[in-house]
């Protein structure tokens, strides 16, 4: 009774129990005692917000950012005490970076609010008071019963009650949950199967028991009791009866199934999985120097707070006959008095920290992400596959990855398999024009392959084209509601329009061998399957299908024969197989295995298992005891299959070779080159997996390979590593390779870190073979949290590589065959391998010198508008007096200096992209977070202090003496010398950075030349009218009034020249003295047909050719040496033919950071 109370309150959450409860079409029981299970509602919600919580929450987000957290307590102390700035020049700039943070989340929030609408309210059928009626997608309850036609998608996860066939299968495909395209067929209970009428499901009395929600796809546990006559008939439910939302209905007219999962409860919703946040170096780097900065303000606010008293130690300017103090002054507190001075300073100087860096690297990541979606040198064709990001986040550490873990297959070969040959019997088979001939044989046989084969051989291939989960689609039309006939094709209809779908690529290549040998499979329909054997049809009864899973590596079908009798056949792994077979050619086999995997083929071992009568009762009854269990059914299972799958007679196995993708083994190379190890993570047997890494450069043939394999012991394995150690060390000059398969890996991970961690990293390649998922995750872990910390890269096509992309700091998925799953968790995905090369040696080095260069100079130009207003304190007795108006405070960051940045962030190449591809060895120059060290961080800050004394005590020297700088003697102010200060500092950081642009579009032109110009007009404007708004009018007319004096624009010259010069001089003498690889790769670039541009004149590159640095380039040229005075080509001739003609091929600058792809010609 309480807890009914509980319930109806709300307080009893719904999910007490581990089992839920469902009665199909809600046919509560009719007792008052009942009490309903809450479950949840059928809507879908992937938004973050709502219109009532959106401000509060995002709110909350943001100033978890410490930059915005210390702005508003800013903002604070401005409204709270008398500070010497207006409370706008905080207030603005972080209301305008909350509101464009807010913006760009709430628009990417309404579009999945208009999403959810959409899959919300789509038509749905549902079956009510013995009718069919049409409701909304959101309406549908657990316990309803859904019908749903073909080519529609589940908008629930459904248990099968019936389909149009008379077996009660349906056939779904789950590309849009795994990306497998294949059939899959799903099965329903034969009590419910007949029920294939609204008024027969109407009238079905039934209950449905299983798990409560979890994100697994391929997990299902449950039971349905059909009462029948007044009889209970219990069946278990399984993945095979269960149809997830998100699936589509193929090849079946209609299905009714009734709803167990709805809403965010559904295994689709499930899988929504929230990915740990990744953080970048570079961020990392970012937020250390924000705190040397915080210490630095810290460090001036309190200086200036120490000094104001120093100086007010002396009466006459402690009290000064013009200032007197109050009463109240007088009789303040000392402390507080220090504490209030000491956060007005505080506010003062607060712009030495950028907050608007952090907006602008947001929008820089944001943008950037797209030139990878529109490389079309990442684009594949044949799939009609682009490159697709899924967080921008990480787009400069493509530039810093040191490590790089690979899965093999899918990954490094096509995942398409051929079958090449056989072992039976302990006798070597190959195919040959559809023909299986034993070695050595030749193809000289008229009737084909009959006459080769006898009893063992067709055993073995009936083993082959019977122990799957194939399914077959038939190019026939649509056929009447119930009249689906499987075996069509008996009565005239050909087997050669048939194909075959398969969840694994080795079973279908399997099945389409036997087939063109003459063992064909036809089909199956509900329980039984067929296969036609050299034109003799057979029909096998499936009793029990026993599922592959990774830890038992088999899998098995229990069939009864057309005679009558019982038999298994199972194929797996050789380690999986031949510890359990008792009879057969076993250690042939073995050897033939070890042959094949040699070849780099990948290997099934294949046996069988006859049982008596009493043996398969007894198979029979521990197996419908296992699947009918509610708790620990994956244990009970196991079991039973440990207990069925032994004694085993071997029949053979088989080889089917999986090709290398195309250009895999120069992609290897040119990462090698860049100074990355690449580590191949595969489940496969060793053998394969080092014939494989042979074949793709991932091993040398001339590489001494190291080998940790089948150790059984933890001192065992500890000896072994030792031996490895010092032999390394001793034939150190030559390379080493490392093949260590999982269980050594176990043993090694256990104890021996730091001596497994010693041998990989002195190893160029290392090959991991027999590897579990969580394995691959391991390996991966222990590279990031070993002493260097180095950057890690995991790539994969598969379920199985989820964990390691999950894991690295930068995990990519390939769009394979292997479905979608290492897609939809990676950061990024690509169609092949061979584009990973582009991807880190071009876009990794773009956007890694493209951020670094800009939190760098965000922290330069806020050092350079601060330490003039501290300098100016020294002549203000600290008096914290303003040195720049309000208004030029808060726009220096929002709009004089902001667009340069960012648009140099998004298209600055230091080198030409086909020079970073052709020259790997580039990658190494930015590696290990070179252009972020503490010594780049200080010559940046150091560079800032410097402009910021030259602008102050520049302009202080023009006007410290004689301020009457007017042909009509009048006097400039404070105000002008404020102005004259900031006039100079933004013309100086602006052409600071069109110095370190080395790649020029119309784009930086125009907002490097355009910023100083709209300085220029605002500032006119500004000065120019009486504002009735402000209650002060200090820059009326004074910008004007600057301006027109010869003498500030002299000054303005002046002192730009002295802040830039020795920088010019200083990046000279550097790029000829002691230059870089990647500047020696600038000069000599691979240039188009017709001579390059010199560096110079690629800053001042104009329409038509013509180069407007055209004399200083050739000055500069014969300063440094580039070409002698005299020689002709330094003048007009160098000077006549600067246009590349529209008939050769030329890769724009304008494009080329999109595609290397030849376009049309362009004049530069």
């Amino acid at each position: 009774m309480l807890r009914w109370i509980r319930q109806q309150l709300g307080v009893d959450p719904p999910h007490q129990s581990d089992t839920r409860t469902i009665y199909v079409a809600n046919r509560f029981p009719q007792n008052g005692h009942y009490i309903p299970q809450r479950f949840a509602d059928n809507r879908i919600i992937s938004s973050k917000y709502t219109v009532w919580n959106f401000v509060p929450k995002n709110l909350f987000e943001q100033f978890r950012r410490i930059a915005n957290f210390y702005f508003l307590i800013i903002f604070l102390v401005q409204l709270m005490i008398d500070t010497p700035t207006s409370p706008i020049t905080s207030g603005l700039p972080l209301f305008f970076v909350i509101t464009v943070t807010a913006i760009k989340q709430g628009y990417e929030d309404w579009l999945r609010h208009k999403a959810d609408n959409e899959v919300n309210g789509a038509p749905v059928f549902v079956v009510r008071s013995g009718s069919l009626v049409q409701t909304r997608s959101k309406n549908i309850r657990v316990g309803d019963i859904v019908r749903v036609a073909k080519d529609e998608t589940f908008p629930v996860d459904l248990v099968l009650l019936s389909s149009d066939r008379a077996d009660g299968t349906c056939h779904i495909t789950t590309a849009s949950l795994d990306g497998e395209t294949n059939l899959k067929t799903h099965f329903s209970v034969p009590e419910t199967s007949v029920c294939q009428s609204v008024s027969q499901l109407e009238a079905l009395q039934a209950v449905v028991e299983c798990q409560q929600p979890e994100a697994d796809l391929y997990r299902f546990v449950g039971r349905i009791t059909v009462i029948q006559h007044g009889e209970e008939i219990v069946r278990p439910l399984g993945p095979e009866n269960l149809l997830l939302r998100g699936a589509r209905l193929k090849n079946t007219k209609e299905i009714f199934g009734v709803a167990v999962y709805t809403g965010m409860e559904s295994k689709m919703a499930l899988n929504y999985k929230c990915k740990s946040q990744k953080r970048s170096a570079v961020e990392k780097s970012m937020n250390t120097f924000l705190i040397i900065y915080l210490v630095i303000l810290l460090f001036e606010a309190i200086l200036s707070t120490i000094l104001k008293y120093a100086w007010q130690a002396e009466e006459k300017w402690n009290e000064p006959f013009y200032n007197q103090k109050t009463e109240q002054e007088r009789n303040s507190s000392p402390i507080l008095k220090f504490i209030s001075d000491f956060l007005a300073f505080l506010v003062l100087y607060n712009f030495i920290i950028p907050i608007s860096l952090y907006v602008t690297v947001e929008m820089q990541k944001f943008l950037g992400s797209f030139f990878i979606g529109w490389d079309l040198d990442l684009y594949h064709e044949e799939s009609d596959q682009k490159a697709q990001v899924n967080t921008s986040d990480l787009n400069e550490e493509l530039g810093q990855v040191e490590y790089v873990f690979t899965d093999k297959t899918g990954t490094l070969t096509e995942n398409e398999m051929h079958f090449r040959e056989c072992s039976i019997k302990g006798t070597k088979y190959r195919e040959v024009n559809g023909k299986l001939l034993p070695e050595g044989m030749t193809d000289d046989s008229p009737d084909g392959s009959v006459a080769h084969l006898i009893g063992d051989e067709v055993l073995f291939l009936k083993a082959v084209s019977l122990c799957h989960t194939v399914q077959i689609s038939y190019d026939q039309p649509d056929l009447p509601l119930g009249a689906s006939d499987p075996f069509s094709h008996v009565n005239g209809f050909s087997s050669n329009h048939m194909e075959y779908y398969a969840s694994s690529p080795d079973e279908k290549a399997l099945v389409e061998a036997t087939k063109r040998i003459g063992v064909a499979f036809t089909g199956s329909s509900g329980d039984t399957m067929e296969i036609n054997t050299f034109g003799k049809f057979e029909k096998y009864k499936l009793l029990h299908l026993l599922e592959f899973d990774a830890n038992r590596r088999r899998m098995s079908v229990i069939l009864q024969t057309p005679s009558g009798g019982t038999v298994l056949f199972t194929k797996g792994a050789e380690s999986a197989i031949l510890p359990f077979a008792t009879s057969g050619e076993i250690e042939k086999t073995r050897l033939h295995v070890d042959e094949f995997a040699l070849k780099g083929l990948r290997t099934l071992v294949v046996a069988c298992r006859h049982f008596s009568p009493e043996e398969y009762m007894d198979v029979d009854k521990r197996l419908t005891a296992a699947r009918t269990a509610l708790q620990q059914r994956e244990e009970k299972l196991q079991e039973a299959f440990d207990f069925i799958e032994r004694d085993l007679q071997l029949l053979g196995a088989t080889a089917v070779e999986d090709k290398l993708q195309d250009k895999v083994q120069e992609t290897i190379e040119a990462l090698r080159l860049a100074g990355i190890k690449v580590w191949v993570l595969t489940g496969d047997k060793h053998e394969t997996a080092v014939s494989v890494s042979l074949s793709c450069g991932h091993f040398h043939r001339t590489m001494n390979i190291l080998e940790l394999l089948q150790q059984r012991s933890d001192n065992e394995c500890a000896e072994q590593l030792r031996r490895l150690a010092r032999r390394i060390k001793e034939d150190h000059v030559i390379q080493h390779g490392l093949v260590v398969d999982g269980a050594s890996l176990s043993l090694a991970l256990r104890e021996h870190e730091k001596l497994f961690m010693e041998v990989c990293k002195n190893c160029s390649a290392v090959l991991c073979c027999r590897m579990a998922p969580l394995q691959k995750a391991k390996v991966v872990r222990l590279l990031k949290t070993s002493p260097e910390k180095p950057i890690t890269l995991a790539i994969g096509d598969g379920a199985n590589d989820v964990s390691m992309i999950q894991e690295a700091h930068v995990g990519i998925g390939i769009m394979g065959k292997e479905g979608r799953q290492a897609v939809r968790n990676s950061d990024y995905a690509i169609a092949r391998f061979k584009f990973l090369a582009k991807l880190l040696l071009v876009h990794g080095h773009f956007y890694y010198i493209r951020i670094a260069t800009l939190v760098q100079y965000f922290f330069y130009k806020n050092v350079c508008f601060i330490t003039p207003q501290f300098l100016y304190q020294f002549f203000c007795l600290f008096s914290q007096q303003t040195l720049y108006d309000s208004v030029y405070l808060t726009l220096y960051n929002i709009c004089f200096t902001s667009l340069p940045i960012l648009v140099y962030s998004l298209f600055e190449q230091l080198v030409h992209p086909h020079a970073l591809q052709s020259k790997p060895c580039l990658y190494r120059d930015i590696s290990k977070n070179s252009l972020l060290s503490f010594r780049t961080f200080l010559y940046w800050t150091v560079l800032g202090f410097c402009h910021a004394f030259i602008f102050f005590f520049g302009s202080y020297i023009l006007m410290g003496e004689d301020t009457t700088l007017m042909g009509n003697g009048q006097m400039f102010g404070n105000w002008t010398f404020g102005t004259l200060v900031f006039t100079v500092m933004v013309i100086t950081v602006t052409l600071k950075l069109a110095l370190e642009t080395h790649f020029w579009t119309w784009m930086n032109h125009f907002v490097t030349w355009g910023s100083i110009a709209f300085y220029f007009i605002f500032s006119l404007f500004y000065g120019g009218i009486i504002w009735p708004f402000l209650h002060t009018q200090d820059m009326y007319f004074v910008f004007v009034q600057l301006l027109s004096s010869g003498s500030a624009w002299f000054a303005i010259i002046i002192i730009v020249i002295t802040c830039l010069s020795p920088d010019v001089f200083k990046k000279v003498l550097y790029r000829h003295l002691q230059p870089t690889s990647t500047q020696n790769s600038q000069q000599s670039l691979p240039a188009p047909p017709a001579q390059a541009l010199s560096c110079m004149e690629s800053l001042c590159c104009y329409q038509q050719g013509q180069s407007g640095c055209s004399r200083l380039a050739s000055l500069l040229d014969q300063m440094t040496g580039h070409c002698k005075a005299g020689a002709s080509n330094c003048h007009a001739s160098s000077r006549c033919n600067r246009s590349w003609s529209d008939t050769e091929t030329f890769y724009s600058n304008d494009r080329s950071i999109l595609t290397l792809s030849p376009i049309e010609g362009t004049r530069c």
